[in-house]
């Protein structure tokens, strides 16, 4: 037994006694000891009970594990070495961040195994203390850190959960069903740690949903990287990933973090990951199967924390399939695939995006005052935009900056958006559904699309676009009074 330890006598308690302990002692901190000597575990529990926690001793691992599979503890202290096995406390370690990742580990070493205690803490342990202590206070102290520690963190998580349920996803507008089931997949993952596929055409908002995933997790205060794989030559691409040493290659005139160092902590988002060639696909699977990184011309591999988000617009298990892409890191991203609608799936939106994007544009361009009419943001609503959220940010912030006056009018649009024509006709059901239809609504729709043709093509001449239309000007100038459309 330690001498630096003040020790005193325990007299035997009863079993009433034990009974009101626990009882009264149900909310203070459970702390476990983990020790093949007698004397230290009688004392730590001394020292530990007089600072107001419920102490538990156990002489070996085995004792330690069934004990922590029947009831939890805040804290377990634990001797490295017990009796001839030098791996003891690294084995509960080990158990303990598969089984209990969330209860802290603090290991108890000898003055001659710090090395050793310090490879635990690689490991996952929460802190060491060398024996023998110097005083009382620096076993409490080590304790108090350690549960302070992880209450922290489960507030944390507890707070981002929170956030995630009443999150109003600002960068993200849309009320449409189909967004709506986008935002609410976000809510449900982003806390987790899951790796997750982000699946939808180009423009979609692929990336601002890898954004939303991170700003939502316990992540958000670590980086958040990005990369595309698709934009970087294949023999850049490793290096710009992992890293690479001074004298690895031609011009590596010193060290470099790789992207996957520089998000330690956070959230490493891969855009295009169909486009990354298969020999870097083989490293990125062994990187997210054991959290180790290895820089281009090294030898000493990096531990990582790192969450990866992917994200493409190619049909990736189709892929795999034709052998295209590996099916073992397939599976290894799409653990939670995510699909992002296009914008032709979520029509209702457009109108919200408009908007949205006009503020944002004509607040930059010092134009706040800017609308669109209503006949421009009929014919946006019209387009089917092939190139989805993004076709559309682009030609709002073209039409922002190049409208004259304070209003975007239909004829500021170009002439690609103001003169198509919706296949109204392909959208009909081709037998009557249960329910029935709104045929003059229908009607209306298909006719207003047409006679807003016509009328382009003919330079708004009345004369001309009833020709066109195969209809008298007098039926026309009717058309355009019931839909609303004189221009005159």
């Amino acid at each position: 037994m330690s001498p630096n330890f003040l020790l005193f006598a325990r007299k035997p308690r009863d079993k009433s006694e034990k009974d009101w302990e626990k009882k009264t002692l149900k909310n203070k901190p459970r702390v476990l000891v983990v020790d093949d000597e007698p004397s230290m575990r009688e004392l730590l529990e001394i020292v530990l009970e007089s600072a107001g926690y419920v102490v538990r001793s156990v002489a070996n691992p085995d004792a330690a594990r069934a004990l922590m599979q029947d009831q939890p503890f805040d804290a377990v202290l634990t001797d490295l070495y017990m009796g001839n096995d030098r791996q003891a406390g690294l084995t509960l370690l080990s158990w303990m961040v598969d089984h209990v990742p969330a209860t802290p580990a603090i290991m108890m070493t000898a003055h001659g195994s710090v090395e050793t205690a310090i490879e635990a803490m690689r490991r996952g342990a929460a802190d060491y203390i060398q024996k023998p202590f110097k005083t009382n206070d620096e076993v409490r102290i080590r304790i108090e850190r350690a549960i302070r520690q992880r209450n922290l963190v489960r507030e944390n998580v507890v707070l981002r959960n929170e956030q995630a349920q009443r999150a109003d996803f600002k960068e993200m507008v849309g009320t449409s069903p189909a967004f709506a089931r986008v935002q609410e997949m976000i809510r449900r993952v982003a806390t987790l740690p899951s790796t997750i596929a982000i699946h939808g055409e180009s423009g979609a908002g692929k990336e601002l949903v890898a954004r939303e995933l991170h700003q939502l997790s316990d992540r958000a205060d670590k980086p958040f990287v990005a990369i595309n794989c698709g934009g970087i030559p294949e023999n850049l691409l490793e290096s710009e990933l992992f890293g690479y040493k001074k004298g690895a290659f031609t011009g590596a005139t010193e060290d470099k973090e790789g992207l996957f160092a520089v998000a330690d902590g956070g959230t490493l988002f891969l855009d295009e990951i169909a486009e990354m060639p298969q020999i870097l696909q083989v490293k990125l699977l062994r990187v997210l199967d054991n959290s180790i990184v290895t820089p281009v011309g090294g030898t000493t591999p990096i531990k990582i924390n790192v969450r990866v988000l992917s994200a493409t617009n190619r049909d990736l298990a189709q892929m795999a399939e034709e052998g295209l892409f590996r099916k073992d890191l397939y599976y290894r991203l799409n653990v939670i695939p995510l699909h992002v609608p296009p914008l032709r799936e979520r029509t209702e939106d457009i109108p919200l995006l408009c908007r949205h994007f006009l503020h944002r544009h004509a607040q930059s361009m010092g134009r706040p005052g800017l609308v669109f009419s209503p006949e421009a943001l009929d014919a946006l609503a019209q387009y089917p935009w092939p190139g989805n959220v993004r076709e559309l940010s682009n030609l709002v912030e073209r039409v922002a900056a190049l409208t004259v006056g304070d209003r975007v009018e239909l004829s500021d649009l170009p002439p690609a958006v103001r003169q198509f024509t919706p296949n109204v006709a392909s959208a009909l059901p081709q037998t009557l559904p249960e329910g029935g239809i709104q045929l003059e609504s229908i009607i209306e729709d298909l006719e207003t699309a047409y006679i807003r043709q016509a009328l382009e093509h003919a330079k708004y001449s009345h004369k001309r676009a009833a020709e066109l239309l195969g209809m008298t000007p007098r039926s026309l100038r009717y058309r355009l009074r019931k839909y609303h459309l004189d221009v005159d």
